[in-house]
């Protein structure tokens, strides 16, 4: 991740806006956005179930972006934000985000906050943060059955209620070990404050170039979270096993998977590109979110 002034880009005329969907507070966000940047002469777009949602009609696939978008906002939590990211990823197009969720890891702003910081972006007075992402290619029978570009993680699990599965990693062309646990997680240093944190794996700063390569709940205690350089290309490979096992990408997109099916992992070749309007850092956000290292009363 590099946090950094952006130059001058021209004007943001085309502004896509992604909100929330289940609860009102999104969606009315969005309206009254798309009304005051409409006064200011930008063109917006809304995702197909935000202009439902809003009384509207048409919208685009909120799994891509329209043509020419100079940026987009999300009003939701971090699931939003992630299911845009793999969207924008490819575009190149920045992202705003609006916190409606919970923790808000990602997401840049407040409701109450959003249109004071917009006058700032559209002004040209914000930062960015560039993002790792991760490539994500799922093979079965040998051949290439998807491709996705990730911001958190992908996690290899059993169900519910199946024993423990097993799965052969390899790192470039080195052996690493056969893990048997309960899956594996392989996440992003943008992901290691996710499901790779409650799986005891460590937070990565996300300047970093690396992935955390975490089991979970390993039947020996031996296996243990291993951060691995971001330039190298992980290998793993269902073992043979008679249980039902599933592959998630960033928590939201799954398949199931059989035995020998095998999942390549390596850095993607486009960032992330988070607007940034206010000073909080990456530990100022640790400690107001998680209250991580936050000491006992005096």
């Amino acid at each position: 991740m590099t946090r950094r002034n952006l130059p001058a880009q021209g004007p943001l005329r085309r502004i896509a806006i992604i909100s929330k969907l289940g609860q009102p507070a999104g969606p009315d966000l969005a309206r009254n956005l798309g009304k005051w940047l409409g006064e200011r002469g930008v063109q917006v777009f809304f995702d197909a179930e935000t202009s439902s949602a809003i009384g509207g009609e048409g919208g685009f696939d909120r799994t891509t972006l329209p043509d020419g978008t100079d940026l987009a906002i999300v009003a939701g939590g971090d699931g939003t934000l992630l299911s845009v990211a793999r969207a924008a990823a490819p575009r190149g197009v920045p992202i705003l985000g609006v916190n409606f969720g919970g923790l808000g890891f990602l997401t840049e702003l407040q409701p109450d906050e959003l249109f004071v910081g917009l006058e700032q972006v559209l002004a040209g007075n914000y930062e960015m943060e560039e993002r790792h992402a991760i490539r994500v290619r799922y093979l079965a029978e040998g051949s290439l059955r998807s491709e996705h570009a990730l911001l958190n993680d992908v996690v290899i699990t059993k169900a519910a209620l199946a024993r423990m599965i097993t799965c052969h990693v390899r790192v470039d062309d080195d052996e690493v070990a056969t893990y048997t646990s309960d899956g594996l997680i392989v996440s992003t240093p943008t992901g290691s404050t996710a499901y790779n944190l409650s799986a005891g794996g460590p937070i990565l700063d996300p300047r970093m170039g690396a992935f955390v390569i975490a089991p979970i709940c390993p039947h020996t205690m031996t296996y243990r979270p291993l951060v691995v350089p971001g330039d190298v290309r992980i290998e793993i490979r269902l073992e043979q096993t008679t249980e039902q096992a599933y592959l998630t990408l960033d928590g939201q997109v799954g398949f199931p998977m059989q035995t020998g099916d095998t999942v390549l992992v390596d850095e993607y070749s486009e960032t992330v590109k988070l607007v940034r309007v206010t000073s909080s850092g990456f530990f100022d956000v640790l400690r107001t979110k998680l209250r991580w290292g936050a000491g006992g009363e005096r």
